[in-house]
């Protein structure tokens, strides 16, 4: 499931990027209203979860635009404690509303309530062709083989299956298998694709291919 999170304050950001990855979800990223919009429509979010104080044009602003253009899940993040925000945030047709400083249980507790109203299945991105994850028991299901999967190979896999037939680039890999300050380098995905490809036997090879100086792709 892909969510857009859209806050200027970059060490929030990669805080709650690296929450929300770590509960299954992939996580587009913008700090600003221009981009923020610039990812929204390369990027076709099932949610958004956005910061009121934003440069160029406030969350409001952007939760207007989204309104526009999309009935998607909007969650509003503010300082801000104030009735008056709450009832804005309501008008302009937010779905939620959360009060830094948060814990990312709540947020994540908020985001999959808005996201089973909204009848979006977290699951739905984990399958493509004969591939399906199962993030939760961390399976693999080639078919009619089922293969047992680390937590990291588990998130590779969901974002070549989310992506699946496409080439993923290798820093966005490292991003979401990692984190934004995680220990992750290229030398350590490409042991973790090797060990994959291993455990799947002649599939893996095939399935997951090599994209020359870009990353890499899974076969469908």
């Amino acid at each position: 499931m892909k969510i857009l999170l859209v806050d200027d304050d970059p060490d929030l950001l990669a805080v709650t990027s690296f929450a929300l990855q770590q509960a299954g979800m992939l996580v587009v990223k913008a700090n600003s209203f221009g981009t923020a919009l610039k990812v929204f429509h390369d990027e076709h979010p099932a949610l958004a979860i956005l910061d009121i104080n934003l440069p160029g044009g406030s969350g409001y602003d952007l939760c207007m635009a989204l309104r526009r253009e999309s009935s998607l899940p909007i969650l509003m993040l503010t300082v801000r404690n104030e009735e008056a925000d709450l009832v804005r945030a309501l008008e302009l047709q937010a779905d939620d509303y959360l009060t830094k400083p948060y814990s990312p249980r709540t947020l994540i507790a908020r985001v999959k309530a808005l996201l089973r109203r909204s009848g979006a299945e977290l699951v739905s991105k984990n399958e493509a062709g004969a591939f399906r994850l199962d993030h939760a028991l961390l399976e693999l299901r080639v078919g009619d083989q089922v293969y047992r999967v680390t937590p990291l190979e588990s998130r590779l896999l969901q974002l070549l299956i989310s992506n699946a037939g496409q080439p993923v680039a290798t820093d966005q890999l490292l991003r979401h298998i990692w984190g934004e300050r995680g220990g992750g380098d290229r030398q350590l995905l490409k042991q973790l694709v090797h060990r994959l490809r291993q455990k799947m036997g002649d599939k893996g090879d095939h399935a997951i291919e090599t994209v020359t100086n870009v990353g890499y792709r899974l076969r469908i």
